[in-house]
């Protein structure tokens, strides 16, 4: 297979060609609620809240609103599940994700702990005032009343004291992160927000399951691109695609993996106006189909991992964007890595100015 296949390949998998387009039959077309686009991931990068849910907005067709409320229902949750960063998963996963790959971060903990003068006793005391403070305040409190309730049980949250014992309480899957208040990220118990608790049987089986989920969502894709996004190691990682049902595939000499119902789709070409953490980009290590070097060093500057959004075109990375929300309109400055015509995408960033509720204007071209 050469490398355009397989791109056109993962624009299906990463649910970018539409559910009404030609194919919709083939993989990828299943559940586009918010809850069956995240189950349909497994996890979705969401350290940057706008970012997921314009994510959930163009692949299910809601508008803003409706994607937040739909993250009311309690089927999905944020939390910090791999790679110690903040992913959108199904509620019902959120336990095991954390158990399986959400520990490895707890290995490095107490050098953390050295370094902002914390110890064992501190964060076992955070956790057991964080549970009190959540079960009083009606299960859900703010950011800062979690924090003001951890300065009233005597511990010191000055500098990064405090985010980090927010961080250790929901690594120890005793909160998560629910939606936000206004502007404020609110927190829960883990165990009051989730309706239902799956548990695999094994850990051979969770590694399957993330396995499958992966590939069905990013493939074709390659061992190290899941080690990456799973933070496992490769052993670890080979074991899971060894029992995920999956079909090796050759990419120009590459060996890749995918579910095999996404070998019979069709192709896949558009364009779109992606944000800057989306799993197109951000779900691979290796990320040479979709951008060059050149235009990587654009969309992430500095190697900072702060992504930039992009426009794509047929899977091609071909230009950054930039949004200015006001009151009366958003405002997109497009920033193209490529000559394009910027005609190709009014129809993608009109569809982001309906999801916001108001109208577009365009700067440059």
């Amino acid at each position: 297979m050469d490398s355009s296949a397989a791109l056109s390949l993962r624009l299906r998998s990463l649910l970018l060609a539409g559910a009404d387009d030609a194919g919709a039959d083939d993989a990828g077309a299943g559940d586009r609620s918010v809850s069956g686009v995240v189950e349909w991931f497994g996890a979705m990068q969401a350290q940057d809240l706008n970012s997921v849910l314009w994510s959930l907005g163009l692949r299910t067709g809601l508008a803003l609103p409706e994607v937040v409320a739909a993250t009311e229902d309690r089927s999905v949750v944020r939390t910090w599940p791999m790679r110690g960063t903040v992913h959108l998963v199904p509620s019902a996963d959120a336990h095991w994700m954390l158990d399986l790959t959400g520990v490895r971060q707890l290995t490095s903990v107490a050098k953390r702990w050295d370094y902002l003068g914390l110890d064992e006793k501190t964060a076992h005391r955070s956790m057991e005032i964080l549970a009190a403070a959540l079960a009083s305040g009606g299960g859900r409190l703010t950011r800062s009343a979690c924090l003001g309730a951890l300065r009233e049980g005597g511990i010191d949250v000055s500098g990064q004291r405090g985010y980090h014992l927010l961080w250790y309480a929901s690594q120890r899957s005793l909160t998560a992160i629910a939606p936000n208040i206004g502007a404020e990220q609110t927190f829960v118990l883990l165990d009051d927000w989730v309706p239902g608790r799956f548990t695999p049987s094994s850990r051979e089986e969770g590694l399957a399951i993330l396995a499958q989920r992966f590939f069905r969502s990013h493939g074709p894709a390659t061992v190290k691109d899941f080690a990456g996004w799973t933070g496992l190691g490769v052993r670890d990682a080979r074991a899971g695609i060894a029992g995920a049902g999956l079909a090796a595939v050759d990419v120009e000499g590459i060996e890749m993996w995918a579910d095999p119902a996404v070998l019979d789709a069709g192709p896949v070409r558009g364009c779109w106006a992606l944000p800057g953490f989306d799993e197109y980009l951000l779900g691979y290590k290796d990320r040479t189909l979709m951008a060059s070097a050149e235009q990587l060093a654009k969309i992430i500057p500095g190697g900072n991992g702060v992504f930039q959004s992009t426009l794509v075109l047929h899977g091609q990375v071909v230009a950054t964007w930039k949004r200015s929300i006001g009151k009366r309109a958003v405002t997109v400055t497009v920033l193209p890595l490529v000559p394009m015509d910027g005609d190709d995408f009014a129809g993608v960033l009109s569809d982001y100015a309906a999801y916001l509720g108001v109208p577009l204007i365009v700067k440059n071209p």
